[in-house]
């Protein structure tokens, strides 16, 4: 009987033990900023049958010990232990009632702190079912504080050209710690270092270091800081002071006898500003006709050649003196100067020009063409050519060129025999007919033409020169200076 009741005990414990299982309801993780406030939820679910919930205890672990923050007793009340007594409460007021609710045991850190970084448990004491607890990390963050600043209200650029640190850009006291970049046209660079406090905070500090000079002067300079998921960004103008930087204008290097209205200015960039201009002439004093203004020479009158050498301006500031020289020389005559083309690209957008031009160039290329016509239908008509090569065709019936004498020898006639099979020869016969005149104006013409040649009656054994008192030209043939007249079929063929 007695083992009996005892394994009844043993199992309405385990029973007991199942069904009060997992029964606090904590968030796993919690996080705040220094100075806010952050609530760590603590609910209890009762079971069925319902448990006594005898107190509810939060605890701080630290370095794996346990310390109590508050307590809530149904008989005893509330109470909160130092130092938490002045930032902790519970949220829920019937906890604080003198019959009170402890299903809801959620309290709330005000003016959070880093020390406030650690787990935390709560814990139900319960009949029958013994303690229940939960835990939750409760993560404290420290938004760091940003300034960005210039190592000196004005920074002077030295002959020695080192780099020299101009701004410093600083996250201080930043948990996590922060990012820092540049962003600026500077060709500098930029150094860093981290610092971590007895707090858990890192300071960040990066510098930014430069050549001061004239071009750096007026350059912003912009740090840009990333904390989490958030941007901070400060700017700064540098404020760079250098000597002047000087030049001298006005000479163009046309200066002739008797021009007028001539002048120099010397011309400085400078921070400060120049407060004092010198001018000089080498080898020599400024002329009496000069007058000087500021930083300016007025040459009255007309040039001469004793206004020419070698011009110098010391320009002071509070930096230091800088020089510009202009060598001046006088000519007799002005340069003539090359005259600028005008702009091309204005005739793109006038129409009327592009037209115009246009209209030109195919009047142009039709005037080319009618005088390339002209220039070959004169050609066909007129012979050009060297007399000395004209085609000519003799009484043998034979063609040549070349230079040949005023009155060749010419035979009366010429036989050949019907019943020679040797080679034949020739023999001088009678001239037959009164149609050659050997004495008279034919035999003065050595040659004839083929034109010619060709309308004469021949024996078949004979020729003989056969000319027409006054021949009539044909329409192919073209008369020389000469009197001779050729073919243009067979000189052009």
């Amino acid at each position: 009987m007695a083992m009996c009741f005892g394994l009844w005990i043993l199992a309405l414990a385990l029973r007991l033990q199942a069904g009060y299982g997992q029964m606090v309801q904590m968030d796993p993780s919690k996080s705040g900023f220094v100075g806010s406030q952050v609530e760590l939820r603590c609910i209890f679910v009762n079971s069925n049958p319902p448990v006594k919930i005898s107190q509810v205890t939060w605890q701080k672990v630290v370095n794996g010990t346990k310390h109590n923050v508050a307590i809530a007793n149904p008989a005893l009340g509330v109470s909160v232990l130092p130092p938490y007594k002045e930032r902790v409460s519970f949220k829920q007021a019937a906890v604080r009632h003198r019959t009170p609710s402890l299903e809801d045991t959620t309290i709330v850190f005000s003016n959070l702190q880093l020390s406030d970084e650690a787990a935390y448990i709560c814990e139900y004491t319960t009949f029958p079912a013994g303690n229940r607890e939960n835990t939750v990390n409760l993560t404290v963050f420290a938004r760091p504080s940003t300034r960005m600043t210039l190592t000196s209200p004005t920074i002077v650029a030295r002959a020695q050209k080192r780099k020299t640190t101009v701004a410093t850009c600083v996250s201080a006291n930043g948990k996590p710690p922060s990012i820092i970049r540049w962003d600026t046209r500077l060709k500098g660079e930029a150094t860093f270092q981290e610092t971590r406090n007895q707090n858990g905070t890192v300071t960040v500090r990066s510098n930014y270091m430069v050549i001061p000079s004239r071009e750096t002067h007026k350059q912003k300079l912009t740090c840009i800081v990333t904390y989490r998921s958030e941007k901070i960004t400060d700017s700064v103008v540098l404020n760079v002071q250098y000597e002047p930087e000087v030049k001298i204008e006005g000479f163009d290097g046309n200066w002739y006898l008797n021009r007028q209205n001539v002048q120099l200015t010397c011309r400085a960039d400078a921070n400060p500003p120049v407060t004092v201009y010198q001018w000089k002439l080498l080898n020599g004093s400024i002329p009496s006709n000069v007058e000087i203004k500021n930083n300016t020479l007025f040459f009255r009158g007309p040039v001469t050649y004793d206004l020419a050498g070698t011009y110098v301006c010391d320009a002071t500031n509070g930096i230091g003196t800088r020089t510009g020289i202009v060598d001046v020389n006088i000519t007799e005559y002005p340069n003539n100067l090359p005259v600028e083309d005008p702009d091309p690209s204005s005739d793109l957008h006038n129409p009327g020009a592009a037209i115009g031009g246009a209209v030109g160039g195919v009047v142009l290329l039709g005037l080319a063409a009618i005088l390339l016509f002209v220039f070959l239908r004169r050609r066909q008509r007129t012979f050009k050519g060297d007399y000395s090569t004209k085609k000519h065709v003799f009484g043998n019936g034979y063609a040549k060129a070349g230079g040949l004498p005023a009155h060749p020898p010419m035979p009366k006639n010429l036989q050949y025999p019907d019943d020679s099979d040797d080679e034949k020869k020739s023999a001088q016969i009678g001239v037959t007919g009164s149609d050659f005149d050997a004495d008279g104006e034919d035999l003065k013409r050595p040659y004839f033409t083929v034109d010619e040649g060709e309308s004469r009656d021949y024996d078949e054994r004979t020729l003989a020169f056969q000319y027409d008192p006054e021949p009539e030209l044909a329409d192919d043939m073209i008369s020389q200076t000469d009197g001779s007249v050729i073919s243009k079929k067979e000189w052009y063929v």
